[in-house]
């Protein structure tokens, strides 16, 4: 089963470490950080900045521990066995198999509190068996330490398992966040997955455009407005209603000008032809089988659906 419920965030009691109500109840848990990377960071200063408790950071890398704890006025260790053990909420923000690894170790001895994990594509199941309580908070959002978002923007999507812990991560959620939705894990795991493509694969092409400017001397900057008001477009047209360029016109010209210029990299190459390939045929769909013929005259050929680019064998990839 996949779904998202609503954006509306409840505003009921919740209590972590048992008795009282609302928020000042809700700012008095004391909370601990396990991990000090990207997202804890900005997760991490964010609850700080709302008057959340933040009572201690841990990271295998000390130095991490140390910089992320005194930011929100905590504690840190870079010893697990060292980490507090009568804390009402533990924030976990490691990598997918490094918190598969550590929870046995993690929740032995604070089975009764809440654990939380924030990644879109592990399951909550990962807590059971070693947690009592547990459940996800996952904010849908690109991190750096270097960079400080604002998360009231950022869409934060929970789950857990226990109802009075999910009215919880609800009003947290919704203090630092305008947009609270729950979802299971099936629906994380393919926002994850669309999240890839939308950033991450995104991100990556930046690079690979940076690398082209430098072999002509060029800065990267000069892309900057292009890549913002691209980014403007889509809150405002739908991504296929916004694409643009030689592919989607099926310009064979162009592209084979391109094709030309990236001869002496087989990867960028490969990468131009799969990308332009599909853009091209989202934006020019094959007719259904019964009108293909009415639809592309006596003329049809191999090349015409194509646009002109070589047929991408998938053991080439």
């Amino acid at each position: 089963m996949m779904y998202v419920k609503g954006n509306h965030v409840h505003k009921g009691k919740a209590s972590v470490e048992g008795g009282g109500n609302g928020a000042s109840r809700l700012l008095d848990t004391s909370v601990v950080f396990i991990g000090a990377g990207n997202l804890a960071t900005n997760l991490a200063k964010a609850m700080h900045a709302k008057g959340y408790r933040i009572r201690q950071v841990y990271s295998r890398t000390e130095a991490s521990a140390r910089t992320l704890a005194q930011a929100v006025g905590a504690a840190y260790t870079n010893d697990l066995a060292a980490v507090v053990n009568d804390a009402g909420l533990y924030i976990s923000a490691l990598k997918d198999d490094v918190l598969q690894e550590l929870i046995p170790q993690m929740v032995n001895g604070r089975e009764k509190a809440l654990w939380v994990h924030t990644a879109g594509s592990l399951p909550m199941r990962v807590w059971y068996g070693a947690a009592e309580r547990y459940g996800v908070l996952y904010p849908l959002q690109t991190f750096s330490k270097q960079r400080e978002v604002d998360f009231a923007e950022i869409p934060i999507f929970i789950e857990a398992r226990r109802e009075a812990d999910l009215r919880f991560l609800h009003e947290l959620a919704g203090s630092l966040s305008h947009a609270v939705y729950e979802a299971d894990s099936e629906t994380r795991k393919a926002l994850h997955l669309s999240a890839v493509f939308a950033c991450n694969f995104t991100n990556h092409l930046y690079a690979l455009a940076e690398a082209l400017l430098k072999r002509y001397g060029l800065p990267f900057k000069v892309l900057l407005p292009l890549i913002d008001e691209t980014a403007r477009k889509v809150h405002e047209l739908a991504p296929h209603e916004a694409q643009t360029g030689p592919a989607v016109r099926g310009d064979e010209r162009v592209m084979e000008l391109h094709e030309e210029m990236l001869a002496d990299d087989e990867r960028l190459g490969l990468f131009y032809s799969i990308l332009s390939a599909s853009i091209y045929d989202d934006a020019h769909p094959e007719p259904l089988a019964d009108d293909a013929e009415n639809e592309v005259g006596d003329d049809f050929n191999e090349k015409d659906i194509n646009c002109g680019l070589p047929v991408i064998d998938i053991e080439d990839l």
